[in-house]
C-alpha cells in the first residue's frame, strides 16, 4: 500500500515540475509577435499586427512539431457535434459581451474611449478594403488570434510553471494581459482593458472546453470582428 501511495506521490511531483522547454516556446513566440509587429508599424498601421500573427504561426508550428505536439492537440480538431459547437460559439459570444461590458465601466470613468483611432477608416464604402479586411478578419482575426493567444501561451506557460489550476489561472491572465497590450497601438488603454477582459473572458472558456475544441472559440471572435467591419463598410456609427 505503501508502495503505491509513494508512486503516486512522485507521479504529482512529476507532473507538477517545472517545463524549461515550454518556457523557451513561450519566449520565442513572444519575442517573434513583438519584435515582428514593431518591426513593420513604423511601415504599415493596418498590416503590422497581422504580419506578427502570420509569422508567429509559422514558429509555433514548428516549435509544437519539434516536441513532437501539434495543433490538435491544443484543441484545433473538428467538432464531433456541430450543435454543440454552435451553442458555444453562441455562449462564448455572450461572455465576451458580459466581460468586456462590465470592464467598460471602468475604462470610461478612467480613460479616454479613442476607438480604433481609425485604422479601419478606409473601409467605409470600399468594397476592394472590406474583401481584403474580411480575409484577414478569418485568418489573422479568428483563427490565428485564438490559437496563439489562447490555446499556444495558454498551454506553454501553463506547463512551463508545472501545470495545474493555479497554473492554468495565471496562464488565463497572462494571456489576457498580453492579448490587452496587442491592441494598446491603435486603442490606448481604454480598448486595451476592454480588450485584455475579453481576452479573459476567452482564455477561461479555453479552459473550459476550448483544450477540446477551440472551434466556438474561433468562430465568436470571427462573428464579431466580422459584424464590427461589416459596419463600418456601410457607416453605421455606434
Amino acid at each position: 500500500m505503501s508502495g503505491n501511495s509513494n508512486s503516486g506521490a512522485m507521479m504529482a511531483k512529476q507532473e507538477n515540475r517545472f517545463d524549461f522547454g515550454a518556457l523557451v516556446d513561450l519566449l520565442i513566440i513572444l519575442a517573434v509577435l513583438i519584435i515582428v509587429k514593431q518591426s513593420v508599424l513604423p511601415f504599415s498601421y493596418l498590416y503590422a499586427g497581422p504580419a506578427s500573427t502570420f509569422s508567429a504561426m509559422v514558429v509555433a508550428t514548428a516549435l509544437l512539431r519539434r516536441r513532437g505536439l501539434g495543433w490538435k492537440g491544443l484543441g484545433f480538431r473538428w467538432p464531433e457535434n456541430c450543435w454543440k459547437t454552435i451553442g458555444l460559439t453562441v455562449f462564448s459570444m455572450a461572455a465576451f459581451i458580459a466581460a468586456t461590458q462590465t470592464m467598460q465601466l471602468f475604462a470610461d470613468a478612467f480613460f479616454e474611449d479613442v476607438g480604433v483611432s481609425g485604422r479601419f477608416d478606409h473601409i467605409e464604402g470600399n468594397l476592394a478594403a472590406y474583401i481584403g479586411i474580411m480575409l484577414l478578419v478569418w485568418t489573422h482575426g479568428s483563427f490565428f488570434e485564438e490559437l496563439l493567444f489562447r490555446a499556444f501561451i495558454i498551454d506553454r506557460t501553463s506547463n512551463a510553471f508545472g501545470g495545474g489550476w493555479i497554473a492554468d489561472i495565471a496562464a488565463a491572465l497572462f494571456s489576457a494581459i498580453f492579448f490587452g497590450y496587442r491592441h494598446y497601438y491603435y486603442q490606448g488603454m481604454h480598448g486595451a482593458l476592454i480588450t485584455g477582459a475579453g481576452g479573459f473572458a476567452f482564455a477561461m472558456l479555453y479552459l473550459w472546453f476550448g483544450r477540446r475544441n477551440i472551434y466556438p472559440l474561433i468562430f465568436a471572435h470571427g462573428i464579431f470582428n466580422s459584424l464590427g467591419q461589416t459596419f463600418r463598410f456601410l457607416g453605421i456609427r455606434d
